[in-house]
């Protein structure tokens, strides 16, 4: 089932998310940032932008959510987005579901992009993106330096909606999931 996140949830998102900061690169994040951080951020977040929750029988399987692209008011209609999937519940279709349901809600918000960054050469990654649509965008060279060495990034980047001139105001995600369109898409993808 797919729903939308709660503070409730921080220690298993931070469960999923440790093993990324401290052995791997999809975030990188290099001090674990604890449960309490974790809750501070999805209540930061839920404000403007989704966070949703893949759950079957109680447990949290993964999670997705998009967060602000840059800072300046011109970038109000792009969102960055990103995925993490417990080991065991991967090829099983729920990233695609999960993933897509995210960018529905993006797209009726009323934003124009979505972008994923990914920490190359990350071929599960980019095949992903590339499934949902995504398109590259560009590569930042040497961008982060973790575990003993440096790591380029990729830039893939999705359109969501034709841009409208002058493009309406985001509508913020804590008014979207209040609408019946937004409920009913969210029973679409369950």
């Amino acid at each position: 089932m797919i729903r939308v996140a709660t503070a409730d949830d921080a220690a298993a998102f931070h469960a999923i998310y440790l093993p990324h900061v401290l052995e791997g690169v999809a975030t990188f994040e290099t001090v674990p940032p604890g449960v309490a951080v974790m809750r501070e951020r999805v209540l930061a977040r839920l404000e403007q932008y989704p966070w949703l929750v893949w759950e079957q029988a109680g447990e949290v399987l993964a999670y997705a959510y998009a967060s602000r692209f840059r800072e300046r008011a011109a970038y109000d209609w792009i969102a960055e987005t990103s995925i993490y999937v417990r080991p065991e519940a991967q090829r099983r279709g729920i990233a695609r579901r999960l993933y897509g349901t995210l960018l529905d809600s993006l797209r009726l918000q009323g934003l124009h992009q979505a972008v994923g960054v990914i920490t190359l050469p990350g071929p599960i990654s980019v095949a992903a993106h590339e499934a949902m649509g995504f398109e590259p965008a560009g590569v930042w060279r040497q961008a982060g330096y973790k575990l003993g060495q440096w790591w380029h990034v990729g830039v893939w980047q999705k359109t969501l909606s034709e841009p409208a001139n002058p493009p309406a105001a985001v509508i913020p995600f804590a008014q979207l999931r209040q609408q019946p369109a937004w409920r009913a898409r969210l029973q679409d993808h369950d």
